[in-house]
């Protein structure tokens, strides 16, 4: 996907953030469609289709944790979450819920460009198929390497980006452990503990989609001392 020709849904109850966030990111190329908060942006999503949303946690009614949590139930969409919370345990909660990244308040429309364009290039491009795809074996799960899609039987398993990415990455060195640093390092994000607990955070909703029984993985194992480790059939 080229990050140029990107449909963008921003959701925040403050309308003159809003109002500066879609002039900003049309300048840059994008095209922006803003809701005023999640009741507007589920009636916004029941007729279009967005490669990514931009959503701010602290909205009157329904917040934007809960619409997160709520979509990820139907829908892959890259998610981005802008908070006034900085602190650590708000991010992890938005992270469970089912965001790909977060940006804490106030930041530089720079810094949140650079978050909107780095998701983009997690996803995988399905334009380009191949007529024999290389798959790995997961128990009941298998995993396409060439479109980035993993399915149980006839049944498509949503992935977010970041979980998207993380897949890319195992996959690229099956049976080799990978630390957290490197994991944190290979998404593009910043280092610190920080960023290495929010791929704690992928790893456990990851390994819900893939394991049997997640809190014994035999697949998307743990290397005590050396990190994670995928290990397909």
């Amino acid at each position: 996907m080229s990050d140029i020709d990107a449909h963008l849904l921003i959701v925040d109850d403050d309308e003159r953030i809003r109002t500066l966030l879609q002039k900003f990111l049309v300048r840059h190329g994008f095209l922006v469609t803003a809701a005023r908060d999640a009741a507007h942006a589920r009636r916004i999503l029941a007729g279009l289709e967005f490669d990514m949303i931009v959503l701010d946690v602290m909205m009157p009614g329904e917040d934007g944790l809960a619409l997160t949590a709520a979509l990820r139930e139907t829908l892959q969409t890259p998610i981005l979450l802008l908070t006034a919370k900085g602190e650590t345990g708000n991010r992890i909660e938005g992270l469970e819920a089912g965001a790909d990244d977060y940006l804490a308040k106030p930041f530089e429309p720079k810094e949140l460009l650079l978050r909107i364009n780095a998701i983009l290039r997690r996803m995988p491009d399905t334009s380009v198929q191949d007529s024999a795809p290389k798959v790995l074996s997961l128990g009941p799960i298998r995993y396409d390497l060439e479109r980035g899609e993993m399915w149980q039987g006839e049944e498509l398993v949503r992935l977010t980006a970041t979980e998207i990415q993380l897949m890319k990455i195992f996959s690229a060195r099956p049976g080799e452990a990978l630390t957290r640093s490197k994991l944190v390092e290979e998404l593009g994000r910043d280092r610190g503990q920080a960023q290495e607990r929010a791929v704690d955070v992928q790893i456990t909703r990851l390994r819900r989609k893939i394991e049997h029984n997640p809190k014994q993985p035999r697949y998307l194992q743990t290397v005590r001392g050396a990190g994670y480790m995928l290990a397909p059939d």
